[in-house]
């Protein structure tokens, strides 16, 4: 069998987790003016144009090499690679999670990312078999107001939300890649069945909303206690209004807990261009690290101090877990919306 007939059977599954992900859709998949350079790049991005625009017009301007980008979500491009196949348009898949990183690797669509680049990230941010890398990483966290959640009522895991303690006042984006992604690492970890009553505990006990940050304000404003979140929406708003004006704190669940899920933005190389290379190392350069640290509040992947008082990414109680197998994305959907917490 060769590899485009076994891409081919991967493309109904991924379709499939493509249109159940559908309610995680931002806007229409729309293509850019491409930056200037001698050569250039197609680089298909579920990262936001707002994010990651004059990012790509400092790399035209230290490398030379120009960018054309398609913006849509990472699981439309991802579903998209592969009904492409062996004439994929792109040269390079931005991704913003790295469930549709392996995705797209399980299919085999991705070539070999050179080791030179490869190995500055660690071996738990990147795939084993070099054929995406992190390139900047996030942690979900559990946001509180600390007027209302004393220190000893702060869960140890993220399953000691079903309590009915938290009945109305624990938030939650059900609809959002980032709370389906944790899920998918609740499942991973603990199983479906457990995962399963947990999703159905939160039909009773969350309040519903579309995007984590939403939940950061109602936190802040008291609508609700606490709420699941990636830790740089807390960094945006401090950033804006100063921390001492911050009402909301962040903590983490207990060491290893699947709620302390780090999740990495990464890159896949979909073509021979060897610009496609240069653009996947020149991420990981100072330059670019840098930017994710003070632009998006993000964790560097190689190294370069955090944001503020953000712990160290080494110090965080992450989850361990293999973030290729955040891939299965339609049986998580398919559990969030059995408890009634979708469409």
């Amino acid at each position: 069998m060769n590899i485009v007939t076994k891409r081919a059977l991967k493309i109904g599954a991924l379709a499939l987790s493509a249109t159940l992900a559908a309610a995680t859709l931002t806007g229409c998949a729309k293509e850019t003016t491409p930056t200037t350079g001698e050569a250039t790049i197609t680089v298909y991005s579920g990262r936001s144009e707002d994010l990651i625009a004059d990012l790509l017009k400092d790399f035209t301007k230290e490398t030379g090499i120009g960018v054309e980008v398609r913006y849509s979500d990472s699981a439309s491009l991802a579903a998209q690679i592969l009904e492409e196949g062996s004439n994929v348009q792109a040269d390079v898949f931005f991704s913003q999670d790295a469930g549709a990183l392996g995705a797209v690797a399980e299919a085999g669509a991705f070539k070999t990312i050179n080791p030179d680049i490869s190995n500055l990230v660690d071996a738990k941010y990147r795939s084993a078999d070099n054929t995406w890398v992190g390139v900047s990483g996030r942690s979900r966290v559990f946001s509180y107001d600390p007027k209302q959640v004393s220190a000893a009522e702060l869960p140890k895991s993220v399953f000691d939300l079903a309590d009915a303690r938290w009945k109305g006042k624990i938030g939650i984006a059900p609809t959002n890649a980032s709370f389906q992604s944790a899920v998918t690492a609740m499942r991973v970890l603990k199983g479906d069945d457990a995962t399963a009553a947990w999703l159905k505990a939160m039909k009773t006990n969350a309040v519903l909303f579309e995007k984590n940050g939403q939940i950061l304000e109602a936190v802040e404003t008291g609508q609700i206690q606490a709420g699941l979140i990636n830790h740089y929406y807390w960094y945006e708003r401090a950033a804006e209004v100063g921390e001492d004006k911050m009402t909301s704190k962040m903590a983490w669940f207990q060491a290893g807990d699947a709620g302390n899920l780090i999740n990495v933005a990464g890159i896949g190389v979909l073509s021979d261009k060897p610009e496609a290379q240069t653009f996947a190392k020149w991420l990981l350069s100072e330059t670019a690290q840098t930017y994710f640290v003070e632009k998006t509040a993000e964790y560097s992947l190689t190294g370069i101090p955090a944001q503020g008082n953000l712990p160290a990414l080494k110090d965080l109680p992450a989850a361990k877990i293999d973030l290729s197998a955040l891939a299965p994305l339609a049986k998580t959907l398919e559990l969030i919306r059995d408890a009634g917490l979708t469409d």
